[in-house]
């Protein structure tokens, strides 16, 4: 069973999951990373939800409304029916900004009969950790924490509160409407204002989807996928999340549970690299000034992580009143990656700017910025790329010279020569140059196992691992090239489990992986095509797609035997690497 069947809405500040069932069982206000206000999803008693009760008649469908980050859930019995529309709102106003308040409207809309339903509302804030008041006022119901640290939320509604609170049953005779805000409201909530703000925010994001790209083949897949990321940039600073949520564990019942409400380096930079290509530049600038913000010192060392806000203290503890998802704990905020070090982020930053000159005109103030990011870039590769790191994969045990490592170091080089041409700049070019060629022979040497036949994960390894597929993508080496071919040949060979893949298969911090990481299975499938493998690669592409809940939505790994989505949801990681797949396919339709 795949027990992740959530839909995400969101408005760019913060995010709501809701259940299949239509219960909103994670949402943390006033932004992605602040306290949960609602979070069943890492404790069923104890984290609250705002959910409908019926009887057992009622059937329950769900459906994202078309080309929007809009939920709509129907319940029917066949007599009575209702459709609850889920959003947070998100439209541009007369002066240009964005209203997005820290708000979630759930529009009741009456399809047929009189349904009957009482509302299970239980705000349970600051991550359930407080005791928490609900009392109900004139124009709304209140709820507060009394001990620990205060907190508060709203409720409005033209449904009677005494009902809502007391769980009554409610007959439905006409539209109705359920807001809850962070923030008390100062004008006057009705069903006509809600029912406004839900065709504004409808019209904004099939907007947004109207100016993406359009691909002959997946066009669908790709859209969803596309709206799962932008759901998950953070507007006020151009962050992307790397996920949602908190502590899904990667295993249920094992401790590989962590924080994803950050901004990684690493993925956040794909991500862009992606909205860009379907036609969102904007979105690309924005991230780029987030980096340039988050790094103003020449010699100040970027972190391999930061806080959506820009925050380089991410200090890891854990919330051990909760149960957590399936009883896994523990439950984290924080994440105590921040502190390692990873060479890989300076080549997939570099890669970034590079193609901010290539593609887009920008301000010679901009320029200079980032031609001063980029000289202190090659500095640190240059002191640092002979040393081992972490790698991709953030291993808490000891330090390794991985191959993807190595590779973005020469990458970081590689684009930082190709700026260096495009704006003319003649004096530090030849010794990047001789730093290319050293990296290039370093890697081309040490990394290939000739009993292998492929490039292993580390240097003198013989393990393999999904991250060194990438090296075609990133331009070291070219598709046709035979240790490529071999590469993803041996690849498959020791990672590929019935079309899903291991990152790897050697032992870890906590023991070998036991599930699929879903974007090591888009590389391998994206890697198949390439080497002219591509109706093998078509076939395993459907079938992960295939493996999405009810809603085309993944989170970060599946479950070699059951199919079930497990870790953080939605990911953007692996929707990022759907839609560079679906892309790729196109194209090679294109060339043939």
């Amino acid at each position: 069973m795949n027990n992740l069947n959530y839909g995400i809405i969101g408005n760019c500040q913060s995010a709501a999951l809701i259940s299949e069932k239509g219960s909103i069982d994670w949402c943390c206000l006033p932004i992605f990373d602040s306290a949960s206000v609602f979070a069943k999803l890492l404790d069923d008693k104890k984290g609250g939800s705002l959910s409908f009760i019926l009887r057992d008649d009622y059937s329950i469908s769900q459906e994202y409304l078309w080309k929007t980050n809009i939920l709509s859930t129907t319940y029917d019995n066949g007599i009575d029916a209702f459709q609850v529309i889920d959003f947070m709102p998100r439209y541009q106003q007369e002066d240009g900004s964005y209203y997005t308040p820290p708000d979630i409207i759930r529009f009741i809309r009456l399809l047929k009969g009189k349904p009957q339903f009482s509302i299970q509302y239980d705000p349970r804030l600051e991550y359930a950790s407080s005791k928490v008041f609900t009392t109900i006022e004139e124009e709304y119901v209140h709820s507060q924490t009394k001990d620990g640290k205060y907190d508060s939320l709203f409720l409005y509604s033209d449904l009677n509160y005494e009902d809502i609170v007391n769980q009554q049953t409610i007959t439905l005779t006409s539209n109705a409407y359920l807001l809850v805000s962070y923030h008390e409201k100062l004008s006057q909530q009705s069903l006509d204002r809600c029912y406004l703000k839900f065709q504004r925010t409808k019209t904004y994001w099939m907007d947004w989807s109207e100016k993406t790209t359009s691909y002959p083949i997946y066009q669908n897949e790709i859209i969803r996928s596309a709206l799962t990321l932008k759901v998950l940039s953070y507007e006020k600073s151009g962050a992307v999340l790397a996920a949602a949520t908190t502590s899904l564990p990667e295993t249920i019942g094992e401790v590989r549970n962590w924080d994803y409400r950050f901004c990684w380096i690493r993925d956040a930079s794909m991500v862009i690299k992606v909205i860009a290509d379907l036609g969102h530049p904007l979105s690309a600038r924005k991230f780029l000034q987030f980096v340039i913000n988050t790094i103003p010192d020449k010699d100040e060392k970027i972190q391999i992580m930061y806080g959506i806000n820009g925050e380089r203290d991410l200090t890891e503890s854990f919330l051990d009143h909760l149960d957590g998802y399936k009883n896994s704990q523990p439950v984290r905020i924080g994440n105590a990656a921040y502190i390692q070090k990873q060479n890989d982020i300076y080549g997939i930053l570099m890669e970034v700017i590079y193609r901010q000159f290539v593609e887009f005109e920008t301000t010679l103030e901009n320029r200079e910025e980032l031609w001063t990011i980029i000289k202190g870039i090659t500095k640190i590769v240059e002191q640092h790329w002979q040393e081992p790191d972490k790698g991709i994969w953030e291993l808490r045990t000891e330090d390794r010279h991985f191959t993807f490592s190595k590779l973005l170091c020469w990458v970081a080089m590689d684009r930082a020569i190709k700026v260096g041409v495009i704006l003319g700049r003649k004096e530090p070019l030849e010794d990047w140059k001789t730093l290319r060629s050293e990296i290039y022979e370093d890697i081309y040497q040490n990394s290939w196992s000739e009993e292998v036949q492929a490039y292993t994960q580390s240097y003198g390894s013989k393990d393999l691992d999904a991250s060194t597929l990438l090296m075609e993508q990133y331009g070291f080496i070219k598709a046709t090239d035979s240790r490529f071919i071999s590469t993803v040949q041996a690849t498959e060979k020791e990672l590929c489990r019935d079309g899903l893949m291991y990152r790897y298969k050697n032992q870890d911090d906590f023991g070998e992986p036991s599930s699929s990481f879903t974007i090591c299975s888009f590389w391998f499938i994206d890697s198949l095509n390439k080497i002219g493998e591509t109706k093998k690669a078509r076939m395993y592409f459907d079938q992960l797609l295939s493996y999405s809940n009810h809603l085309g939505l993944f989170s970060e790994d599946i479950d070699f035997e059951t199919k079930r989505l497990l870790g953080n949801f939605p990911q953007a990681y692996s929707h990022l690497a759907l839609i560079e797949t679906a892309i790729n396919f196109s194209k090679t339709m294109e060339n043939n």
